[in-house]
């Protein structure tokens, strides 16, 4: 795990949205482990171990309770108390006794289940619910700081891109490029690079392929999905590439995908609902006969987390707001022969959107 420092925000003004959130739906106690949620309250990661680190926040009090060892690593925020453990501590006993009477706790959607199984023998007369309920209103509305960031990953990335349309795909290996395009992806500004998809030829029909030892040839395309963190937060982008030129029917569809995503792109906005804009990319594949080949959402929202409220998906009416962060990102994907994507990050503004991606989107043609 790279170790991220997370910039200076208003850690006490998240925590006491956080217990209004709790007030609204009857929570008595906030408890957050590992996963976004953490440092976004915080700003502070947790490893991902066997021993427990948990913030445990009520109307009055906040604590991070956090393995002895790692306690050096916690940027004391002053807005919560850190409770250091020692290896012959029982953690749950001391989150047990920070949590006094309450009746209702919200415990984080990435809590290892060993500590939930624990917490619950622990404390029978106890209701726990998923706290993406408390959370995800907190953390879907992106403050200016969370934008510069997500702006600045986003500016990041593109510069990888304006690269990659120089270098030569003919010859190498989908493994070797998608190595070189995680080292580009922290040259060019990032603290980590995440993930990595580089799809070649029939590869690219699979959405998430893992990229492997098939070497590009003349008239591949190539999807090359990509992103990283900086200050905590994601970036994540795709563009199509190809060997050569590609024929008619390529072209053809590409030309179409690349309507789609303009048309995504123009319907988000604030007041719009979230299928709205699945809606309008989805409606010009269909139009132009590539529908059937389109099978995933048009997008997803980003933040401290690569996927995260909201999901631009047929069925979530929920409505676009200013400072919401989400890709547009269609594909065509045909099993067997080829695929294509394109994808932007969008940030809603109070009349439109802002993409921040700004790399050329037609087809890239390489060597």
């Amino acid at each position: 795990m790279t170790a991220i420092r997370y910039p200076d925000a208003d850690y006490a003004g998240r925590i006491e949205r956080a217990r209004s959130s709790m007030a609204d739906r009857n929570i008595d106690v906030l408890l957050i482990s590992v996963g976004s949620d953490l440092p976004y309250l915080t700003g502070y990661e947790a490893m991902p171990l066997e021993r427990l680190t948990m913030a445990v926040v009520t109307a009055n009090d906040a604590t991070l309770v956090v393995p002895l060892l790692e306690a050096p690593r916690v940027i004391d925020r002053g807005v919560f108390e850190i409770l250091p453990w020692a290896e012959t501590d029982d953690p749950i006993e001391i989150v047990r006794r920070l949590m006094g009477s309450a009746g209702q706790a919200a415990i984080g959607a990435q809590t290892w289940a060993r500590f939930l199984v624990q917490l619950q023998r622990s404390l029978p007369l106890v209701g726990f619910t998923d706290a993406t309920a408390v959370m995800s209103g907190l953390r879907i509305v992106k403050d200016a700081d969370e934008i510069d960031l997500l702006r600045r990953a986003g500016a990041a990335t593109d510069r990888v891109v304006s690269r990659l349309r120089s270098i030569r795909f003919s010859g190498t290996t989908e493994a070797a490029l998608a190595r070189h395009v995680m080292e580009m992806t922290v040259e060019e500004g990032h603290d980590v690079a995440t993930f990595h998809i580089v799809a070649a030829g029939p590869n690219a029909a699979s959405p998430h392929h893992e990229p492997g030892e098939r070497v590009i040839a003349p008239g591949d395309c190539v999807v090359v999905d990509f992103g990283g963190r900086l200050g905590g937060y994601c970036s994540d982008t795709t563009r199509t590439f190809h060997v050569g030129e590609p024929g008619a029917e390529y072209a053809e569809a590409f030309a179409a995908l690349q309507a789609a995503q303009m048309a995504g792109t123009a319907a988000a906005g604030p007041g719009v609902a979230a299928q709205d804009v699945d809606r309008a990319s989805r409606r010009v594949l269909v139009d132009a006969g590539w529908g059937e080949w389109f099978i995933h959402r048009t997008g997803h929202g980003i933040g401290l987390d690569g996927h995260e409220d909201p999901y631009l998906v047929e069925g979530n009416d929920s409505v676009l707001e200013p400072g919401m962060a989400f890709s547009v990102e269609p594909g065509v994907y045909m099993p067997g022969r080829w695929g294509m994507r394109i994808e932007d990050i969008l940030v809603c503004t109070a009349d439109g959107r802002e993409s921040l991606n700004n790399s050329p989107r037609e087809l890239a043609i390489v060597e």
